[in-house]
């Protein structure tokens, strides 16, 4: 392509010419952003997107995720009409298959979850999926759940289709055009460099697929993703596909169950495999329990080297690491024993440590990521390009997507070493069963408490949050627990009776708990009163020593964040927030900083952390301190810097779990010490110690809320149930203030009630559908068991006419519609006098 052709400037450059620039693209066109320029190394879709299976399944492990989907599916049927290019899709319906009663479980689950959806999931029988899919064996299925509105699509088809009307919309493309360097100045990105000519632009994205951290790397910025060995086989036509074929065109009686001439794609996770038609032949992949990276790593920076010419490419084929799929797909398909094979392909697809996107702004203003597909991207390119380009548009994401955020990964992903292990565990679990407070194991321990030792030498079970090994639980409690307690069904399988002696002590006696992995921000500098009064709802700059609990919102008036601030002097100011926060809140905060004057440090790992609440609290530190815990001396959220033995510490008097108490911080060399004296201190009074699943269990029974689960950046405070911080009345303008100031004059869309179930041993775990006077109303952010109660208790958003306490609702827990109601919160200590004994 002439030099003259390629602009000098644009307002967007998107690096990469698959499925996921080509939809980023299009609907920055949608948004009238006519001055974008997507730039391709090769051809359109020669990175991964030519090689992709193509399945598109809507229904997903979160919210966001499952719109994002479904958002696709409604373009993909639209596509064809606004293009000349036909995108290919074909809406043939899926099946996902249950060989195990474990794998019904999960279906019977996916099944409530779609209810909330309004997808019309439905649960079948072996037989019924058998008559759908004539090719497959019933032998050892349980049933299978049939979703209609499923399907399949031609990823060329799709791209082209895309970038067709990208163009309509005035992108420019230009192919052939290798990115060589992408420019960085004050902070920001200010245009790439190409083997063409350099463009100036105010936002670059890098859609680059399986290049895509070796094109961040140029801005400076590390992408964790790795591109993965991926494989399947395509057969020639075989008359069993063509006999299958015609037996699902429609019936005379119109069986709503037909694929009007199409085989349905199925699943077996179970057995590790998937098909689809291929005409008449079949698409047949699956997940290897021994996984491969694409390309070895290579020179010192140990990082994926990815040839300069892999473009339109595949890997070798690895029949060795196939061979456990290959068989699995015979005992599903019996068929697969007599095919003849077209090809194996074996192609590099970009996995990353959560096997969740990498999208949004990175931490170079300006420079964008929109890649980490994890082999699902063409099922999710739609809603990925809408999200995105709202993203850059709107200068924030219209959908809570911290979960896919790129900014999520702490300093740990700098490793390409851990950053392997973690993808390696991620693609060969791709299809196993998430059980609630399922662990991963992989590249740890990595992060530990000073006080780990202990913990390992008192029998804790831990588990992982961002790096740190976090206590669960003390399995030597347990004996003090009530096993007739343990929950029904998955509920119950990472449970221990430990969780109900720890949280019946915390409300008895006294507890301690190890909570340094805790995200601690610091805000100091001239003006730092200002900024931080410029972005929280509440009063956040009282007095020096005072603690105020706030969010941040966004400019819808969506809750961004939800944390504590405390005045540590003038002009200095701690935060402190949830371990897997603490990237997203800095980065929030970061982007709103002022040109000079104010700083912010994480100081996480600087401080260790350690709660102690409970009635006997009191009695426990005050023979250890020269501070007065009066009320009248350290009254409720408040804080002194004292000491505790010999150690120097920050007291804080507030608490998660509604009892009396202190979160104690100490410098990190002093934590083994600080934490064996409160533990001899404590004694004479009972203490026992506790870890996180107690501490849920207990904010549950108050009411306390989840960031990312029960208020997140799409409700407002006062759906919430926090509209009690917002202070509309402060002086100065405050992010969001205009939106939560009209949420409050229009009252609230849904309003989060506590909800007790009838039956304590059914504990929903999050996205059951709640129904109200037998319709949908609303579905499960937590979910868990009151010990102090004897309840089970669930939170979700309902209505405003059905969410005053008494009415009375039910809760689908694995097929089960469980009876309750809503109730009144907080269920305990409703007047909060515990915390200010």
């Amino acid at each position: 392509m002439p030099r003259a052709e390629l602009p000098d400037r644009a307002r967007c450059v998107i690096v990469g010419g698959g499925v996921g620039g080509t939809s980023l693209a299009y609907h920055l066109a949608k948004l009238g952003w006519d001055d974008v320029v997507l730039l391709e190394r090769s051809q359109l879709t020669s990175g991964s997107t030519f090689h992709s299976a193509g399945l598109v399944g809507q229904l997903r492990g979160s919210v966001s995720l499952t719109k994002m989907m479904m958002h696709s599916v409604e373009l993909y049927r639209r596509l064809g009409e606004e293009s000349e290019f036909d995108p290919g899709w074909v809406e043939c319906g899926g099946i996902r298959l249950a060989s195990s009663e474990e794998r019904m479980e999960e279906l019977r689950r996916q099944a409530g979850w779609a209810k909330t959806f309004g997808l019309p999931l439905e649960l079948i029988s072996a037989a019924e999926a058998q008559e759908m899919f004539p090719l497959m064996s019933s032998e050892g299925v349980l049933g299978g759940a049939w979703l209609p509105t499923d399907g399949y699509i031609d990823p060329a088809q799709l791209t082209y289709a895309l970038a067709d009307g990208a163009r309509q919309g005035g992108c420019r493309i230009f192919t052939s055009t290798r990115v060589t360097g992408i420019e960085v100045r004050d902070g920001r990105v200010r245009g790439v460099r190409t083997d063409k000519g350099n463009v100036e632009a105010e936002v670059v994205v890098d859609a680059g697929g399986m290049y895509a951290a070796e094109m961040a790397r140029m801005a400076g910025v590390r992408v964790p993703l790795i591109p993965m060995s991926h494989q399947y086989l395509v057969t020639q036509p075989l008359d069993a596909v063509r006999e299958a074929r015609r037996s699902s065109l429609p019936d005379s009686e119109g069986n709503d169950r037909n694929t009007r001439g199409h085989l349905p794609t199925l699943r077996d996770p179970d057995l590790l495999v998937y098909y689809r038609e291929d005409g008449d032949g079949l698409v047949m992949g699956g997940y290897e329990r021994r996984s491969e990276p694409a390309f070895l790593p290579g020179g010192p920076s140990r990082v994926e080297a990815i040839p300069v010419d892999f473009n339109g490419r595949l890997l070798e084929e690895d029949w060795e690491r196939f061979e456990e799929i290959t068989e699995n797909s015979k005992r599903r398909v019996p068929a697969m024993d007599q095919i003849t094979v077209t090809k194996l392909i074996n192609g590099p697809e970009a996995f990353t440590p959560d096997n969740e996107f990498c999208l949004g702004e990175t931490e170079v203003g300006g420079f964008f990521v929109c890649a980490g597909f994890c082999a699902h991207g063409l099922a999710g390119a739609g809603g990925i390009g809408k999200v995105v380009a709202e993203w850059i548009a709107g200068g924030e994401p219209s959908l809570d997507l911290w979960h896919m955020d790129i900014r999520r990964f702490g300093a740990q992903y700098r490793s390409p070493a851990y950053t392997h292990a973690r993808i390696k565990e991620t693609y060969e679990t791709y299809y196993d069963i998430r059980y609630p407070n399922h662990e991963r194991r992989a590249g740890r321990p990595l992060r530990i408490s000073p006080a780990n030792l202990w913990h390992r030498e008192h029998e804790a079970a831990f588990g992982e949050k961002s790096g740190w090994e976090r206590v669960n639980w003390y399995e030597r409690n347990a004996a003090a627990g009530d096993e007739q307690l343990r929950p029904r069904g998955w509920a119950g399988r990472n449970w221990s009776p430990a969780i109900g002696a720890e949280h019946r002590a915390t409300r008895e006696a006294v507890a301690l708990f190890d909570e340094s992995s805790f995200a601690k921000l610091e805000i100091e500098g001239p003006g730092a009163a200002a900024f931080l009064e410029g972005l929280c709802d509440n009063r956040v700059a009282r007095g020096v020593g005072q603690i105020a609990y706030t969010q941040m919102l966004n400019r819808r008036g969506g809750i961004e964040c939800d944390f504590t601030v405390a005045r540590l002097g003038e002009e200095r100011f701690s935060i402190v927030t949830g371990t897997a926060f603490g990237n997203h809140d800095r980065e929030w905060m970061r982007r709103h900083l002022p040109e000079d004057g104010v700083r912010i440090a994480d100081v996480t790992s600087q401080w260790a952390c350690f709660g102690i609440w409970g009635p006997r609290a009191r009695d426990v530190l005050q023979p250890l301190t020269p501070q007065d815990l009066g009320n009248d001396a350290f009254p409720y959220m408040s804080l002194r810097e004292t000491t505790i033995g010999n150690v120097p510490v920050r007291m804080l008097r507030v608490t998660y779990v509604g009892e009396l108490g202190w979160e104690i911080y100490c410098p990190t060399e002093y934590g083994l010490g600080l934490w064996r004296a409160l533990w001899e201190a404590g004694q004479p009074h009972g203490i026992v110690a506790g870890g996180y699943r107690a501490i849920d269990s207990l904010r549950l029974e108050k009411g306390y809320r989840v960031w990312g689960a029960d208020i997140t950046p799409d409700e407002d405070p006062y759906e919430g149930g926090v509209g009690f911080c917002v202070k509309l009345d402060k002086e100065g303008d405050f992010v969001g203030r205009e939106a939560v100031a009209a949420a409050k004059e229009r009252g609230p869309r849904s309003r989060l009630c506590c909800l007790t179930l009838e039956d304590p041993r059914s504990i929903a775990l999050g996205n059951e559908p709640v129904r109200v006077g037998g319709e949908i109303a609303g579905r499960v952010t937590t979910g868990g068991y009151g010990y102090t109660v004897g309840r089970s208790i669930a939170y979700a958003y309902l209505p405003p006419e059905r969410s005053e306490p008494g009415t009375p609702i039910e809760v689908e827990i694995f097929g089960r519609w469980i009876e309750g109601e809503v109730a009144a919160e907080p269920l305990f200590d409703p007047r909060g006098e515990r915390v200010r004994a």
